[in-house]
């Protein structure tokens, strides 16, 4: 139950004043919630001085500025198309202010001669003069009427001014109460000269004078507030895991070591080094939740089938979970590869197994004799059952919601969990994402991965790409063309069912053709061609990104390249270099180039690194589209500033873990505070049972 001190904060925006049934839809979508508090979350971007100057003399231009002086002339337009001018007088020179197209008798009421006016707005020059175009305030310092001394200017939406929202925000900072207990340690407010919890809302929403220090000083005592909010959340999901039962599965060395011999290749250190980790959850008797981070083809399926292994020996059922049906049977046919040879029992399950074959696969689960199985959705679906389920491993965890992953949790009892992404985050940042996770990364490539040569070509020389595509064919290379989208009505060809056709007749060749609108059997038939060699290139869109393994792919073209994001040309970049041949990504785009897109393609040309390519990534586009708002399993920051705060949010780690740690001794004032927080700032976490 909620704390009924926060009632207020959670009433409905239409209990502020001014916002009535049109402007409340529009509200709650610019602030991302239908409540007071959302609206309070909702940061300026700046802030503006809106202190009066001394006078004119002090104006520059592209400033934003605030003046006193009196109305000396008014000057109507000499054509409609040529503004009004009136000249401000302050003694010590003159300022323009401009309007076109406004109502003359507006702006004679406005504008009395001989009366003084306080305007303020953004100063500019125009043929040696200074002039202010629109202003943003102007007031009649007679009747007491003066613009606020700093105005923050926050993002908005259509429908609603920057005037508006700061006048509502401001309401909402008197529903705070400013007798709550506080939450932060006061040695670590006393040290940082961090304000109040209202004080701080005050100085981001409300500030009576234009203080810098004061107002950087309060947004970050606020963003140190999400920070231990969700670490406290992250703390004490780690400490209920612990007091969970769940099977212990005893190392098996023995039996890794048996894998190990059978490949072809030495595993790599950090292969090594979180195998070790993954083992040592595993022999707990509380649920791990681990995340394996890696770059692409950095091994994090071998670590998995390590993993698998020491489940299957200890007489326990390992369930892998793909996001998509390639990925999942690509899973399958290396899990077989590795583990049928030394007599594990490996399956599949996907939504096209029909008939005796799915039964025979769930008689398996459901008796026990199959020890492995990789699948999707399938895998959680009513009538799928397991003996024995002590594991679940969770390819590119990010596209599966909470919903779904628990309903395969709760095939067994209380399972370990490790999850896998080859999406790389920023090292800095893993630990702030995956906050109620423990990390295991692999931060290197198997011994005998070729690097990839990456070059950026304009479209116009695709003639010159294709004929090098026809060489690298002739050689017995294979390559990949990955397409923006599956079919349009497109003038330059770029779609996939085009240039698959395109390719064909100039090369005179079979092409395969993959994307998201073909049947299970089709993607399959098309991949397994190309993987045999039946066919020599495949077209595609983005469904290759993950999961295909061709070793004799050297060749990845990838057209219109400046419309994809950092971490996606990485990906695909990642389906070639798997052999012994020198191999290529060519990336094709259309001039001219954003500022933004020429940095992406420069990246990528210039590293194979794919956590320097997060760092640049985030760099660029920031935490939100980095992070994917929108995708689940991802933090959503509504204070934080990646990375700004970074700093702030090791601090929040360690303060949150010593208060669990320490709860008997906290004050109870404290306590109450802390209890505040939870219910104000906590996430919904993600992975905790």
């Amino acid at each position: 139950m909620r704390d009924e001190r926060l009632f207020p904060l959670f009433q409905p925006l239409d209990a502020l004043p001014g916002i009535g049934p049109k402007l409340k839809p529009v509200l709650e979508r610019l602030v991302g919630g239908e409540a007071i508090w959302d609206l309070l979350l909702h940061m300026p971007e700046r802030w503006l001085d809106r202190r009066p100057r001394d006078s004119f003399d002090d104006l520059i231009a592209d400033e934003v500025a605030t003046v006193r002086g009196e109305v000396h002339a008014v000057k109507a337009p000499y054509n409609e198309r040529a503004p009004t001018r009136i000249l401000l007088f302050d003694g010590s020179g003159f300022l323009t202010l401009t309007y076109f197209r406004a109502d003359s008798r507006w702006l004679q009421a406005q504008f009395p001669v001989g009366k003084e006016r306080i305007v303020s707005g953004k100063v500019t020059e125009w043929q040696g003069e200074r002039q202010m175009s629109h202003p943003d305030f102007v007031m009649d310092p007679a009747r007491g009427e003066f613009p606020p001394p700093v105005e923050p200017i926050y993002p908005l939406t259509a429908g609603l001014t920057n005037k508006r929202v700061h006048a509502t925000a401001q309401a909402a900072v008197e529903l705070v109460d400013a007798a709550w207990p506080e939450w932060i340690d006061p040695a670590l407010k006393d040290r940082e000269r961090w304000p109040g919890f209202k004080s701080a809302l005050e100085w981001v929403h409300a500030p009576e004078e234009f203080d810098e220090a004061k107002i950087a000083a309060a947004r970050k005592r606020l963003s140190y507030d999400e920070a231990l909010a969700r670490e406290l959340s992250f703390a004490r999901a780690r400490t209920t895991r612990r007091s969970q039962s769940a099977n212990s599965v005893p190392p098996q060395s023995e039996a890794l070591n048996r894998l190990v011999k059978t490949l072809p290749y030495k595993p790599t250190d950090a292969q090594v080094r979180a195998t070790k980790e993954i083992m040592a959850d595993l022999g707990e008797p509380h649920p791990m939740r681990r995340m394996l981070q890696g770059d692409v083809g950095a091994g994090k399926t071998l670590v998995g089938a390590f993993a698998a292994v020491q489940a299957a020996e200890g007489g326990f059922q390992t369930a892998f979970m793909a996001p998509t049906e390639v990925l999942a049977r690509q899973q399958y046919d290396t899990l077989d590869q590795l583990l049928s040879p030394l007599g594990y029992s490996v399956a599949v399950l996907t939504g096209r197994d029909k008939g005796k074959a799915r039964e025979a696969t769930l008689m398996g689960l459901a008796d026990g004799s199959i020890q492995i199985v990789a699948g999707t959705h399938a895998l959680f679906q009513e009538g799928v059952g397991f003996k024995r389920l002590a594991m679940v491993i969770v390819d590119e965890q990010h596209r599966f919601g909470v919903a779904d992953r628990m309903k395969l949790m709760s095939k067994g009892k209380a399972p370990h969990m490790l999850v896998m992404s080859a999406t790389p985050i920023p090292r800095t940042l893993a630990q702030t994402v995956h906050g109620d996770l423990d990390i295991s990364i692999l931060d290197e490539k198997p011994a005998g991965r070729q690097p990839v040569e990456t070059r950026a070509i304009p479209d116009a020389r695709i003639d010159d790409v294709i004929s090098a595509v026809g060489r690298a064919l002739q050689r017995g290379e294979r390559a990949f063309w990955v397409c923006p989208r599956v079919d349009a009505d497109d003038e330059d060809g770029s779609s996939a069912v085009a240039r698959a056709a395109m390719l064909k007749d100039a090369l005179q060749t079979d092409v395969g053709l993959v994307h998201g609108r073909l049947k299970g059997e089709e993607k399959d038939a098309a991949l397994d061609a190309f993987r045999s060699g039946q066919t020599k290139i495949l077209v595609a869109t983005t469904v290759i990104e993950v999961g295909v393994d061709v070793p004799e792919a050297t060749i990845m073209v990838i057209e219109r390249a400046e419309g994809f994001g950092l971490a996606q040309l990485h990906q695909l970049r990642g389906r070639v270099g798997r052999g012994s041949e020198a191999s290529y990504c060519l990336l094709l785009y259309r001039p001219p180039l954003t500022e933004m897109a020429r940095e992406r393609l420069d990246t990528l040309r210039r590293t194979e690194d794919g956590f320097e390519i997060a760092e640049a990534d985030f760099k660029l586009r920031g935490p939100g589209d980095l992070l994917g708002k929108a995708q689940s399993g991802l933090v959503n920051y509504r204070l934080i500033d990646l990375p700004e705060d970074e700093g702030l949010i090791e601090i929040a780690r360690k303060d949150a873990q010593l208060a669990i740690e320490t709860a008997d001794a906290i004050t109870p004032d404290r306590a109450d505070g802390l209890s505040l927080l939870s219910q104000l700032l906590s996430p919904d976490l993600r992975f905790s049972d």
